[in-house]
């Protein structure tokens, strides 16, 4: 699945260990939050698929955009899938430590980082 429209680029694709990746690239907010929730909720259809969030060119993500974040995490907690979040930049890692996000679920250097810590779980 791609999506280019608007100002966030969604595109999924598994991983050889298991989760599906879902890219973002651009902003997360209150306009473009539902597309990514509805590609987590398509990854979410394969019994035990789990996801990382690959935030790696991911520019922007206001509080609509985190709570997306979050609630795709429930929603695979919720079916027994797992969900990590990879390659956030500098800035938005330390905004998602001081909003406390690194207390709900793993933020990882890289997708591979997180595919690895999600193998190994």
């Amino acid at each position: 699945m791609n999506d280019a429209e608007g100002t966030l680029a969604i595109s999924t694709h598994p991983t050889p260990a298991g989760p599906v990746v879902v890219h973002l690239a651009g902003e997360l907010d209150h306009y473009t939050g539902p597309r990514f929730r509805l590609a987590v909720e398509e990854v979410l259809r394969d019994p035990g698929a789990g996801v990382i969030a690959d935030l790696s060119d991911l520019h922007y993500c206001d509080s609509t955009g985190m709570t997306v974040i979050i609630t795709a995490c429930r929603r695979a907690q919720a079916v027994g899938s797992s969900f990590a979040v990879a390659g956030l930049s500098p800035a938005m890692d330390q905004l998602f430590r001081m909003a406390g996000i690194d207390q709900l679920f793993p933020l990882h250097a890289s997708v591979q980082a997180a595919s690895e810590a999600l193998r190994g779980s």
